[in-house]
């Protein structure tokens, strides 16, 4: 019995830890905090910590954080696209290329796009009409005279790049220049040599430095005279140095600076939601100065990182403006079509993205504006001009081409653009819907002509 009663108890102590392992909140990962997030690069600046969670440091959507040092940042706000990136250097330096340019979705929590995708897009350009033209070399000059006037030296012949001459920012490949040995069969002119040293002069300095291994020194001098160097013909002055040094001892130490002791905390955090900076304070005595001595140098106060576990309010913004409705009357069965009556359209957004008690967008949630219906009504025509070359497309794909085009456009009816409205206001008047323009026919085609070319020097794109 007594063993069955142990068996009992072990077996309850295997199931008590059990469930309370399962109870154990698991712990939450440290990352870096960042208190600015650069929506260009998808950098992040101004470290608040390296062991804030990212749960905390996402309380203030504006902030980012790396999950490890090194790692891409990651933006705390909701996903949404960045400015474009500046166009990039021309692909080629001659003739045409291309230049790309994109932008990137961040964001940590779900937004209007997909966190970590990337767009493209790429145009044509032309940096310089031609390209360089190589050229040829001249026939070699005579050798200049000896570079010496004893013993031996060198001579040099020149060649110009003139057989033809480079076009376009060209060169001639190889050297212009050539050396060759000569010999003068000259006596060369008596050389300088050292004398004897002299007395070691006074010390540097008064005091050593404590613990230092760098210690003053005291120098002393020879001349230039056994025997001095010839002047006709010149001789070589000595080779070396005309000074040497050592080092000075028995000297007293030198005044000992100060070291800053560790940070203590002087008042509480700076902020009300999520991560802010709290004051700390040092002391100058690690250690303190002696042997007269500085202070030490620097501040003795500065901001760390804190948190305050509330999440940061989060402003609305606006989405887009939904498509204008239909232009017509609030009466339904009044048909105001290809008709020369006013009516009116609405369109509305919504103010999306707000969080916390964060402000409201400011401005109206619907526009109105006084409006034509023109849809499907038949008009005379007119052919644009060519358009301006458009973007390389695809922008990352196989054989991009680029395109312009003309397009027939309607002719619209001389109606009065303004009417009378409320409280003697004058509203401007739109044309709404697509109206069905008769052009005469151009190259076959009686809506639009479109001119196509292959973009030239393509690299393939990054990653």
């Amino acid at each position: 019995m007594e063993i069955l009663g142990l068996k009992r108890f072990q077996f309850l102590l295997v199931v008590c830890w059990f469930f309370v392992s399962l109870e154990a909140p698991a712990e939450a990962e440290n990352t870096l905090c960042y208190k600015d997030f650069n929506e260009v690069s998808g950098t992040c600046s101004n470290l608040l910590g390296a062991e804030i969670s990212k749960e905390d440091c996402c309380l203030n959507h504006q902030y980012g954080f790396q999950l490890k040092q090194g790692g891409p940042c990651q933006s705390c706000r909701e996903a949404k696209w960045s400015e474009w990136t500046s166009w990039s250097a021309c692909s080629v330096s001659c003739t045409e290329g291309v230049q790309r340019r994109s932008r990137s979705c961040y964001g940590y929590r779900p937004g209007t796009c997909l966190s970590g995708s990337r767009e493209w897009e790429m145009k044509a350009c032309v940096l310089k009409d031609c390209c360089p033209v190589m050229g040829g070399w001249s026939e070699w000059s005579n050798w200049k005279p000896c570079s010496v006037t004893c013993l031996t030296g060198t001579q040099l012949r020149e060649r110009t790049c003139t057989k033809p001459a480079p076009n376009c920012g060209g060169t001639c490949q190889g050297d212009s220049r050539e050396n060759r040995p000569c010999d003068t069969k000259q006596i060369c002119p008596t050389h300088g040599n050292w004398g004897s040293w002299g007395s070691w002069q006074g010390c540097s300095k008064t005091c050593a430095i404590e613990g230092s291994a760098t210690k003053p020194q005291q120098l002393r001098t020879r001349l230039c005279n056994n025997p001095s160097p010839s002047s006709n013909p010149p001789g070589m002055p000595c080779p070396g140095a005309s000074q040497e040094s050592r080092s000075c001892v028995g000297l007293p130490y030198c005044p000992q600076d100060g070291n800053w002791g560790i940070w203590k905390p002087l008042q509480s955090c700076s902020v009300t939601c999520g991560v802010g900076q709290i004051l700390q304070r040092r002391l100058c005595d690690n250690p303190a100065p002696k042997h007269r001595g500085k202070d030490c140098s620097g501040e003795s106060i500065r901001n760390q990182p804190c948190t305050i576990k509330v999440p940061c309010p989060v402003d609305g913004h606006w989405s887009e403006w939904s498509p204008w409705k239909p232009c017509g009357r609030m009466v339904l069965s009044y048909n105001i079509k290809c008709d020369d009556i006013t009516g009116i359209q609405l369109r509305n957004r919504s103010c999306i993205g707000r969080h916390h008690a964060g402000k409201r967008c400011a401005g109206p949630l619907r526009e109105s504006r006084a409006c034509y219906n023109i849809e499907g009504c038949f008009m005379p025509g007119t052919w644009t001009d060519w358009s301006s070359w458009g973007l390389c497309e695809p922008a990352c794909g196989p054989e991009p081409k680029r395109s312009r085009k003309r397009v027939c456009e309607p002719i619209y009816p001389n109606y009065s653009m303004v009417v009378e409205a409320e409280n003697g206001r004058r509203d401007n008047v739109t044309f709404w819907g697509k109206p069905k323009a008769g052009c005469k026919p151009l190259d076959g085609q009686s809506k639009e002509v479109v001119e196509k070319l292959a973009c030239q020097n393509v690299p393939p794109c990054e990653g």
